[in-house]
C-alpha cells in the first residue's frame, strides 16, 4: 500500500516554482501496515533516499521501513517524544486550535537533539521524507520550518499543514489497525485524545508560527536554539531553495556584507 498523506510542499505550497526546489523534501504518515513493493516504487519515483522518522520508539517497528531499507533507502530516527509534565498538562487542557500550535512549540522545545538530527538528516543528498505516525503533528512542525528557512510565506505554511484533513480518515484508520489507543475512544467520561488533535486545524500551525517568531524571532532563530549550524541551515537552503530563491538570497547577503 503506498503511503498515505504523501506529498510535495513545492507541488502544493509553491506551484510556480517561487521558494522551494520540488524534489526536496517530502512529507507523509507511517507506513500502514509496513513498507511493501508499492512504497519502495513510491518513493524510487520520488526520489526519496532518506527518511527521517520523527516516531517514538514505542510507536515504530523494525519492519516498518525494512523493505526500504533493503531498497537502499536511508532511515534516520530522530524521535520527538512527547512525555514530560508539562506537554501531559497542555494536553490534557488542549481545546483549540491555538492550544495545539502552543503545543507543538513545546513538543519542539523538549526534544532540541532530535529536532536538530532530523533537520541534519534533511540536508544529505536526494529527496528527503519525514514523517510521524500520521504526517500531521511532528512532521507539521518540522516542515513548517524547514519551509520558513527557504522563505515560503506563512500563508502558504498553514495551508499545506491543513492538507492533511484530506486524508485524516484514512490516517485515523491507519492508526487504529496498529494501536487502538489513536481512536478517540470515552474512558472515564473523558476523550482520550483531545478533540484538535484528531484534525489539522489552520489555527494550529498558524499560531505555531506565531509563537516561534514572537519567542524565537523566525524559524532559523528557533533552529539554533536547538544546536542547528548556521552550516547546518545553509546547507538546506543550498538544497532546497528554488533557484531563484537561492539567488536573491546570496545577492542579498552579498549586499549586507558590503554594506
Amino acid at each position: 500500500m503506498s503511503l498515505v498523506n504523501f506529498r510535495d510542499p513545492a507541488t502544493l505550497a509553491d506551484p510556480d516554482g517561487r521558494w522551494i526546489r520540488p524534489g526536496a523534501l517530502f512529507r507523509s504518515a507511517q507506513p500502514f501496515p509496513a513498507a511493501d513493493e508499492a512504497v519502495v516504487a513510491q518513493l524510487r519515483e520520488a526520489g526519496v533516499t532518506t527518511i527521517v522518522d520523527l516516531r517514538g520508539e514505542a510507536e515504530s517497528s523494525p519492519e516498518d521501513w525494512a523493505a526500504v531499507e533493503a531498497a537502499g533507502v536511508t532511515v534516520v530516527a530522530a524521535r520527538i517524544e512527547p512525555t514530560n509534565d508539562e506537554l501531559a498538562e497542555a494536553m490534557r487542557t488542549m481545546t483549540t486550535a491555538e492550544d495545539l500550535g502552543a503545543f507543538y512549540l513545546l513538543m519542539a522545545e523538549s526534544a532540541p537533539r532530535a529536532v536538530a538530527a532530523a533537520v541534519e538528516a534533511t540536508v544529505r543528498p536526494g529527496g528527503a521524507l519525514v514523517h510521524c505516525a500520521a504526517g500531521k503533528d511532528r512532521t507539521g512542525l518540522l516542515t513548517a520550518l524547514l519551509l520558513e528557512l527557504v522563505g515560503v510565506p506563512a500563508e502558504e505554511i498553514v495551508t499545506d499543514y491543513a492538507r492533511t484533513n484530506e486524508a485524516i480518515q484514512q490516517i485515523w484508520a491507519g492508526l487504529a489497525d496498529r494501536n487502538r489507543s489513536a481512536l478517540n475512544e470515552v474512558e472515564a467520561g473523558r476523550l482520550v485524545v483531545p478533540a484538535p488533535l484528531l484534525e489539522a486545524p489552520a489555527g494550529a500551525m498558524s499560531g505555531f508560527l506565531a509563537a516561534v517568531h514572537a519567542k524565537y524571532g523566525d524559524a532559523a532563530g528557533f533552529l539554533a536554539s536547538c544546536g542547528v549550524t548556521t552550516e547546518t541551515i545553509e546547507a538546506f537552503r543550498a538544497k532546497a531553495a528554488a533557484p531563484d530563491a537561492a539567488s536573491t538570497a546570496a545577492r542579498t547577503e552579498a549586499v549586507e556584507v558590503t554594506a
